[in-house]
């Protein structure tokens, strides 16, 4: 392979009116961490022809784009994301190598036909007008360049492409099982991300995206009969030519453009109260118990993002989709693709987790082959807690689930630290419980340390940190310290660098003088305060709370918690008195809520 060196262009925190050079500028001098942070920035203009009956289309692209790092770039990668769709490519040979496949994908890449596979051709590519040697290697494009751009520099790359829309095998394609035509997603040449760690030109193996912010214009020209959803505001009406017409859209602000076409969708909307134009697309051929679902959910949903604004931030879009297509649930700019023969319960569900990915990883634009667990863990642990709510549950823990999950992994032996990139699990079971699960553990657990109270504030205050930028596992952990005033990178380290354990466990009492000593074990490695609860015979109970020494102080208790001493993580024992007598305790319980993940909860209760 050639050596690495890429580009990308800085955005920063935006607000109101701004122009797009003015944001970028303001990026530079707002900084993630207030210091020295910086992101690349890239505006993209497309015009797309698109033949629905050959599923090709061709392709125009000038990309803008703006070296806000330090650093001189010798070269620039591109996403082709097309291509995984073609037997032999990797993702074809992993699908049919790891130990459990996903079943949508299986062994169906290595039997495409040439005019069934995905390809996107890079016929031309110019820097600034002069033409450039590049390489397609699988999913990327290797790109040399005439002439290094230079910290603070833009440059203009001008491309012309060929493309094939592979059939619809994982997250895009054309018809797929439901008859959905066109799911466009990942479908034009994408530059790919470089940050503090230097270019991200992964593969595209099966999992998921990391990319630019900027400024989209794309110009659509696809037969005239199609109904067209996805990232961006329409501008104007269609102009149509013969069979033909063109739509034209812009997107401001975002790291994606997705659309979905199909002749026979249904398009309603609805309008969020001082929020954005919901709109859904679902096909007319929809059993009519599912077209009901589909009218169901509109108002649910206006449900769900009047949650996630309240909750994590305002949503800063004037329209946000609800599409039917794709194979199952993948969230993109200003819209998701769903699958749409559900049960009502299901597509709720689906359209909340969804929805909830465009503040995890859209708008907290996470590295999702990094840190998969920061964008598929919050957002689990933020949907269920607005299922919850739109439901009217009152579930004690709603993410109890998550909790299960995880336990079953650590049986497994098969976790692996969250620190894995997404790609190198062994199995497909493994990386979606360490995402999904464990992620949402983080969170709710990170709740359980600091409180319930803190834990909301710092999910909004990461929201208005980081919003528009590329956080990091360290920006939620270093936000949760400064909300709460306590020290928990130990938490991160733990949680998220290694599979150590949460397992505490009350052992004896021993009385003397009517005083009862309560002894305590750490048998697990991972470290945590303790909330532990004493009822008494009479029925009533008393509460005491156990700080963790490394966290340099304690999360807020109730007034009637007796706080007890600090805990040494490296001291495996702890003792407390209670002044009562053996005979009037009924039960002594470490966490009595389960809200920490400790593995043997057994060993928990002392009766």
């Amino acid at each position: 392979m050639k050596k690495l060196l890429l580009l990308i262009t800085a955005f920063g925190v935006l607000t109101g009116c701004k122009s797009t050079k003015q944001m970028a500028a303001s990026a530079t001098n707002q900084s993630k961490t207030q210091s020295t942070y910086w992101q690349q920035h890239v505006d993209y203009k497309m015009d797309i022809d698109m033949d629905v009956k050959s599923y090709q289309y061709k392709g125009k692209q000038t990309l803008v784009y703006t070296n806000n790092s330090p650093d001189v770039l010798g070269r620039v990668y591109y996403h082709l994301y097309f291509n995984a769709f073609q037997p032999g490519s990797e993702m074809d040979v992993r699908s049919r190598t790891i130990a459990d496949p996903d079943r949508r994908v299986g062994d169906r890449i290595s039997k495409l036909k040439p005019n069934e596979i995905g390809y996107i051709k890079v016929n031309s590519l110019k820097q600034n007008g002069k033409a450039l040697n590049h390489e397609t290697v699988g999913t990327v494009l290797e790109v040399d360049l005439a002439k290094p751009i230079q910290p603070g520099e833009s440059v203009t790359f001008t491309m012309d492409f060929d493309a094939q829309v592979p059939q619809q095998i994982r997250r895009s394609g054309r018809d797929n099982a439901e008859g959905v035509a066109l799911s466009m997603t990942q479908w034009y040449p994408k530059l790919a991300e470089y940050d503090f760690e230097g270019w991200h030109a992964d593969p595209y193996i099966g999992r998921e995206f990391h990319g630019v912010w900027g400024d989209f214009e794309v110009n659509l020209t696809i037969d005239k009969n199609y109904i067209v959803g996805g990232t961006g505001y329409q501008q104007g009406d269609a102009e149509i030519k013969g069979n033909k017409k063109t739509l034209r859209f812009k997107a401001p602000r975002v790291h994606d453009f997705t659309w979905a076409a199909d002749p026979d969708y249904i398009h309603d909307t609805m309008q969020v109260p001082n929020g954005p134009m919901l709109n859904f697309y679902y096909k007319k051929d929809l059993p009519a118990e599912n077209l009901q679902y589909w009218k169901d959910l509109q108002p649910k949903t206006v449900q769900l993002m009047q949650y996630f604004s309240e909750n994590v931030g305002k949503y800063p879009y004037d329209q946000y989709s609800v599409i039917q297509g794709g194979d199952g649930g993948m969230e993109y700019a200003m819209c998701t693709l769903i699958t749409g023969k559900r049960s009502f319960g299901s597509l709720v569900g689906v359209t909340a987790h969804e929805m909830a990915h465009t503040w995890f990883q859209f708008l907290l634009a996470s590295n999702e082959a990094k840190h998969e667990w920061m964008d598929e863990g919050f957002t689990s642990y933020i949907s269920d807690y607005a299922m919850d709510a739109v439901n009217n549950s009152k579930l004690k823990n709603p993410a109890a689930g998550a909790y299960n999950g995880y336990y079953y992994l650590v049986k497994s032996g098969k976790e692996k630290p969250q620190t894995t990139h997404a790609d190198r699990y062994d199995t497909n079971m493994a990386y979606g419980i360490t995402a999904y699960n464990k992620g949402s553990v983080f969170l709710s657990q990170l709740g359980y340390i600091i409180g319930a109270d803190n834990l909301k504030l710092t999910l909004k205050k990461y929201f208005n940190d980081f919003a528009f930028k590329h956080p990091t596992p360290i920006d939620i952990i270093r936000t949760a310290e400064k909300v709460s005033g306590l020290e928990l990178n130990w938490y991160l380290t733990d949680w998220t660098q290694t599979t150590n354990t949460v397992d505490y466990a009350v052992t004896s009492t021993e009385e003397n003088n009517s005083i009862t000593t309560v002894n305590l074990e750490r048998i697990g490695l991972m470290p945590m305060p303790l909330d532990i609860e004493v009822e008494y015979t009479d029925g009533t109970t008393a509460q005491f709370y156990v700080p963790l020494q490394m966290m340099r102080g304690e999360k807020p208790v109730a007034t009637t918690t007796k706080v007890l001493n600090d805990w040494a993580w490296a001291m495996p024992t702890y003792s407390f008195s209670i002044n009562k007598s053996k005979s009037m305790i009924k039960s002594i319980t470490i966490d009595p809520n389960q809200l920490m993940a400790d593995i043997d909860k057994k060993n928990n209760v002392l009766n």
